[in-house]
C-alpha cells in the first residue's frame, strides 16, 4: 500500500495554480441534508456511484447522488448495523455510545463513510479513512456529505494519530490484509486503541465456512489473543475484539511471545512520517495503575481537563484558561461575521494550528465538526485533542495537506502564516492551499500579524477573495500588532464551467 501514502513532489514539479470548480458546480447542500444526498456536478467523478449501486452505497438519481445508508457489508442501512452492535455488546438502549465512554471512532476502508455519518447521531465522531484507490474518490463524497474523512492509508508509516486515540476501531470489508508483515496492521490498530477499546470486523473471514477463511480467522484469533485482546462477542457476520485496560496480561507472556514489546525509548505518540514497527506498545505506568484512560464520559469529557495533560507540563489550570480564552475569541469572530452567518453556514471546519483543541469546543454548540491540526514540529498536543472526544490529524504546512479540493466551509489559521515564514516556506503557497481546500464561497478566519495580513490581502484579486473584515484583536488577549482578518472565497467559474451551468 506505500504507493497510495503521501508523497510530495519536487518543488519544480509543483502546481502553482488555482484549481476551478468543476462544470455545473453548485454551493452544496447543506447539512443534515447533505448526510443523503449531494449535487452530482460537485462530484467529477461518478463511477463509483455505479459500481456501489447494488451495495446501497449510493445511486445516481437525476442532478443528484443519493446515499441510501448502506455498504458492502451492511446492505439494508447502517442504522440497523449500529444497532444491532451496539445489542451485541450489551450497551445500554442498543446505543452506541455506551453512556457517553465511546465517542471517538476510527473507520478503516470507510467507502463513502456512512458508518461515521450514521454515528454521528449517536454524539460519536468517526475518522473514515480510505486510499484514492479502484475506489477512486469516495473520501471526497464522504467529506460533500459533512461527514469527517481524512484520504489516508494503512501502509507502512503510522496513522498520524497518537496512541490510545480511539475507543472503536471498524472493518467492514475494508479488503485489507490484516496478518501481512507480521501483523504489523493488527499492532498499529492496537497502538491507537484506548484501553478497553473495540476492533468491530465484519468480513467473510469472521463467519464463512470454507478453508481459506477459517484459516485466516484462527490466524487473527492467534495474533489478537497474543496480543491480549479478547473477543468481547462473536454473532452472525461480525467479531468484536476488546483490548485489555492494564499491561497485566502482556507481563504474564512467555519470553519471546511474538509480537514482541516495542523498545522502552519508542513514543507511540510520534506519528508524523514515523514507520510502523511490529511491534506492541504498553501501557504508561499512570494508565496501568488506573485501569483505563481515566477520561470522562462525553459530553463532560470536552471540558475536563485529562490526565494526559501532565505528560505535556500542562496543568489543569492552563487549560481551564485555554479553553475560556478560546470561547471569547471564538465569540468575537461571530459578532465580526454578523449578518454574514446563519446557523447552516458552516460544516465542515478546519483549525490549521489547533493546539489543545478549545477553538474546536468553543464551537460544540453548533452542527460542525472540526479538523484539529496540530503542526508535526510544535508540542504534540493532538492527544488532548483526541482525549477530549474531538478528531484532529498532524501536519506540516509547508506541504499540501491530505483532502481533496472544495472540502472545508471554514478555515481558521492561528499565527499558522507567521509560523512558515519563519520556517522559510512560501506564504503564496499556502495561500492556493488554502484556496485549494476552501468551497466556493467559505471563510477563512486569519488571526496572526497585521504585516501578514496586509501581504495577503495583494493576492485577494488573483485568488478571487474577497474582505469581509480586518479588526485588531486586542480584545481577545494578544500581540498589540494582530489583527482577524476575515476572508470570503468567491464562487467563480471558467468558461466551460459556464456554459455547462446555463
Amino acid at each position: 500500500m506505500e504507493h497510495y501514502e503521501r508523497h510530495c513532489p519536487l518543488p519544480e514539479k509543483r502546481y502553482n495554480c488555482l484549481i476551478p470548480p468543476p462544470p455545473g458546480y453548485r454551493v452544496p447542500i447543506k447539512w443534515p441534508k447533505s448526510r443523503d444526498e449531494v449535487w452530482k456536478a460537485n462530484i467529477p467523478h461518478t463511477h463509483l456511484a455505479t459500481e456501489k449501486s447494488d451495495q446501497r452505497w449510493m445511486a445516481v438519481k437525476g442532478n443528484k447522488i443519493v446515499f441510501p445508508g448502506g455498504g458492502t457489508h451492511f446492505y439494508y442501512g447502517a442504522d440497523k448495523y449500529l444497532a444491532s452492535m451496539a445489542n451485541m455488546l450489551n450497551f445500554p438502549n442498543n446505543n452506541m455510545n455506551n453512556e457517553g465512554n465511546v465517542r471517538t471512532a476510527f473507520d478503516a476502508g470507510c467507502g463513502v463513510a456512512s458508518f461515521g455519518g450514521y454515528l454521528l447521531a449517536y454524539d460519536i465522531l468517526t475518522m473514515s479513512l480510505a486510499p484514492n484507490d479502484a475506489h477512486q474518490n469516495q473520501i471526497q463524497f464522504a467529506l460533500e456529505r459533512g461527514i469527517p474523512a481524512y484520504l489516508g492509508v494503512l501502509g507502512t508509516k503510522r496513522l498520524p494519530y497518537p496512541s490510545r486515540s480511539f475507543e472503536l476501531a471498524h472493518c467492514s470489508r475494508c479488503r485489507i490484509d490484516w496478518l501481512q508483515r507480521k501483523g504489523i496492521l493488527l499492532l498499529e490498530l492496537d497502538r491507537i486503541l484506548r484501553p478497553g477499546g473495540y476492533f468491530a470486523f465484519s468480513s467473510p473471514e469472521a463467519y464463512a465456512q470454507d478453508d481459506e477463511d477459517l484459516r485466516i480467522f484462527r490466524a487473527m484469533s492467534s495474533f489478537a489473543e497474543r496480543m491480549c485482546w479478547k473477543i468481547a462477542v462473536k454473532r452472525d457476520q461480525t467479531v468484536i475484539w476488546v483490548k485489555p485496560l492494564t499491561n497485566d496480561c502482556l507481563m504474564q507472556r512467555e519470553p519471546g511471545t511474538l509480537p514482541p514489546m516495542c523498545r522502552s525509548d519508542d513514543d507511540p505518540d510520534a506519528a508524523w512520517g514515523v514507520p510502523m514497527e511490529a511491534c506492541i506498545s504498553p501501557y504508561t505506568n499512570q494508565v496501568h495503575k488506573a485501569k483505563g484512560s481515566g477520561l470522562a464520559p462525553w459530553p463532560a469529557r470536552l471540558t475536563t481537563p485529562p490526565p494526559r495533560l501532565s505528560e505535556l507540563g500542562y496543568s489543569d489550570d492552563m487549560f481551564i484558561k485555554d479553553t475560556e480564552l478560546w470561547q471569547r475569541r471564538v465569540e468575537h469572530y461571530w459578532s465580526i461575521f454578523g449578518q454574514h452567518l446563519e446557523s447552516n453556514t458552516f460544516r465542515n471546519v478546519m483549525d490549521m494550528k489547533a493546539n489543545l483543541g478549545s477553538f474546536a469546543a468553543a464551537l460544540n454548540d453548533k452542527e460542525v465538526w472540526v479538523m484539529n491540526v496540530v503542526p508535526e514540529d510544535g508540542p504534540n498536543t493532538l492527544k488532548i485533542v483526541y482525549d477530549r472526544g474531538l478528531l484532529g490529524t498532524q501536519h506540516n504546512w509547508c506541504e499540501s495537506y491530505s483532502t481533496y479540493p472544495r472540502t472545508y466551509d471554514l478555515i481558521h489559521a492561528w499565527t499558522v502564516f507567521s509560523d512558515i515564514e519563519k520556517k522559510g516556506c512560501s506564504i503564496a503557497d499556502l495561500l492556493l492551499e488554502v484556496d485549494r481546500i476552501l468551497r466556493p464561497k467559505g471563510y477563512l478566519i486569519y488571526n496572526d500579524k497585521r504585516s501578514i495580513a496586509e501581504v495577503i490581502k495583494k493576492y485577494l484579486g488573483a485568488l478571487h477573495w474577497e474582505s469581509v473584515a480586518m479588526v485588531d484583536s486586542q480584545l481577545v488577549e494578544q500581540d498589540e500588532d494582530d489583527v482577524v482578518f476575515i476572508i470570503q472565497k468567491k464562487m467563480w467559474l471558467t468558461s466551460e464551467s459556464l456554459k455547462e451551468s446555463e
